[in-house]
């Protein structure tokens, strides 16, 4: 008896909804507003669509600068290119982000020795904090026949996510990240109300597919949310012996 009323209930829901589509107008799910901007995409995929804000175009770091005193960014900045100086420390921009589109292309140098997470290790912090890991970090590594662990590997959100695919090119080609960041955000009281999230592409192949963060990125131990607001974008200056990384065309647009 109880599967006939619901074999029945199902029939009359079907067929009211049969009905209404009969009777329904074309115009009642056409929306016009609001109306989406107009955006001028860039001329390849690299290039900055006419929203975005410029990070770095080759010419200086002025929306760049130093973590270890706030002062001007210090890295080697030649032929359009900057390059990490380890004495220098990390470096940061001067605008804080909450979620966002970001574009940025790196080169291992062709010459690169090591092993392991010796090997052109830098990291793109997504949101860095001045606390705790420093943030939520995107691992940037030589990992173009060369192993490490998984969840550290370029294209890991760092001891968190282990990349769908291992897209890595040879060291000497220039490499992009094109990444979509959706901030955590919490209560007044500190409260976490949702989680960060990450989509990452790595040379055009998706890596991270909108991951669900589990909080900061630590070396040790196990992730942390904190309260926090809009952040800085950081990019990492290593402090191993591998040779030093570099990056080109960086732009970003707030979401």
């Amino acid at each position: 008896m109880k599967q006939f009323l619901i074999l029945a209930a199902t029939l009359t829901a079907t067929s009211f909804m049969t009905q209404a589509q009969e009777k329904a107008k074309h115009e009642e799910t056409e929306f016009y507003s609001p109306v989406p901007p107009v955006v001028t995409p860039g001329a390849s995929l690299s290039n900055a669509p006419s929203d975005a804000i410029i990070l770095f175009d080759g010419k200086n770091l002025d929306q760049w600068v130093s973590t270890k005193d706030s002062g001007a960014a210090k890295w080697t900045l030649a032929d359009n290119v900057i390059t990490v100086n380890k004495s220098a420390g990390d470096i940061q921009t001067k605008n804080s982000f909450t979620d966002y589109q970001l574009h940025i292309e790196y080169r291992i140098p062709s010459n690169i020795t090591g092993s392991g997470q010796a090997r052109g290790n830098s990291g793109i912090f997504l949101a860095a904090l001045p606390w705790g890991a420093g943030g939520y970090e995107l691992q940037v590594l030589d990992n173009y026949k060369n192993t490490t662990y998984v969840n550290g590997q370029a294209g890991s959100i760092y001891k968190q996510a282990v990349p769908l695919a291992n897209a890595c090119g040879k060291p000497g080609e220039w490499q992009t990240y094109d990444v979509v960041w959706t901030a955590p955000r919490f209560s007044e009281n500190g409260i976490l109300k949702s989680m960060a999230r990450v989509t990452v592409f790595h040379n055009g192949v998706l890596v991270q597919n909108n991951v669900t963060l589990l909080g900061d990125t630590p070396y040790i131990g196990q992730p942390s949310y904190r309260k926090h607001g809009p952040a800085p974008i950081k990019l990492q200056s290593h402090g191993d012996k591998s040779e030093p990384i570099s990056y080109r065309n960086i732009w970003v647009r707030p979401l």
